[in-house]
């Protein structure tokens, strides 16, 4: 199983008394505990609801985006109960919080930005967590256009951000992605579980091959509503708690004609080693940004 990292302030030490192991911080053993790995706009929050609302027992605890090398059960972004956000006293007294699901059910704990390959067994991505209480890791991958217009769009609404502050952001994550599908290639030597965005949400089927792979009941297999998290969708104005009915795979036709995404885009189409790991996954995508390489960005005439 890959090491993750987590930073621990206070080691989790603990006498397993079954596959997960029992949290004693949290005075809990739940029946899965799941990391979950993405890129932002990769459909992280999506996943998570539905992977909570298939958890054994009803029952689940979601520990979201956890600060890599720290521990995840005190160094996050926010606590959700069985697909519910709790307030930051509620989620404080952790072992209050693991004793009030009772026996069994799913830990999920989240990554956002996160290439667990970049850590190693003496720099753990989840700090000092024994890593034998982790059920499973999972890798979730998005098509390359889609992921980079969702994430340019989101970033296009922070008015604190300058063009050259919100390049820079992309193209740093642009080269974290290419790592993640890098690692996604060798998932079946590794034991990861993959799931990609695009397939969750065309097919059902898919969706519960994803469940019947981690161990987790089929309960509830739609896509659910849209998540609070990043403030909704960033195209269709859709808010949270409405029925997740998005064009999540026309993101890029979106924005298309969006200068500063055509230039993000004529600099990945030069990006080789991205090329290669897309020709894998998705050669469409690749094959567009290797057509859109045979064109110079400057018009005629350049900078004359």
């Amino acid at each position: 199983m890959m090491a993750v990292e987590q930073s621990c302030s206070m080691p989790l030490v603990a006498a397993s008394t079954g596959e997960t192991g029992y949290w004693t911080d949290l005075h809990w053993q739940p029946d899965v505990a799941l990391r979950l790995f993405g890129m932002r706009r990769s459909g992280n929050h999506a996943i998570a609801n539905w992977l909570q609302r298939n958890a054994p027992t009803g029952q689940a605890l979601f520990f979201n985006n956890c600060k890599p090398k720290r521990a995840p059960l005190t160094h996050h972004q926010g606590i959700e109960r069985n697909g519910l956000r709790l307030s930051r006293q509620n989620g404080r007294d952790l072992a209050a919080l693991g004793a009030s699901i009772g026996r069994g059910g799913l830990l999920l704990l989240s990554y956002e930005d996160v290439v667990p390959s970049d850590y190693t067994l003496d720099r753990p991505v989840s700090g000092d967590l024994d890593e034998t209480f982790i059920s499973g890791d999972i890798l979730l991958i998005r098509g390359f256009l889609n992921w980079s217009a969702s994430l340019t769009k989101k970033l296009q609404g922070n008015p604190d951000f300058s063009v050259s502050h919100r390049s820079a952001i992309v193209l740093r994550a642009i080269d974290s992605y290419r790592r993640m599908l890098d690692l996604a290639g060798q998932a079946g030597d590794l034991a990861l579980t993959v799931i990609d965005y695009d397939i969750w949400v065309r097919e059902a089927k898919y969706r519960a091959d994803c469940l019947d792979d981690l161990g987790l009941p089929c309960v509830d297999n739609t896509l659910g509503e849209v998540q609070s998290y990043g403030g909704g969708s960033s195209f269709d104005g859709a808010q949270a708690g409405t029925d997740f009915d998005l064009a999540t795979d026309q993101r890029w036709r979106q924005m298309d004609q969006n200068s500063e995404y055509q230039a993000i885009l004529h600099l990945a189409a030069r990006d080789e080693a991205l090329i290669e790991v897309l020709t894998h996954h998705y050669p469409v995508d690749a094959t567009r940004l290797v057509r859109l390489a045979d064109y110079r960005p400057f018009t005629a005439g350049g900078l004359l």
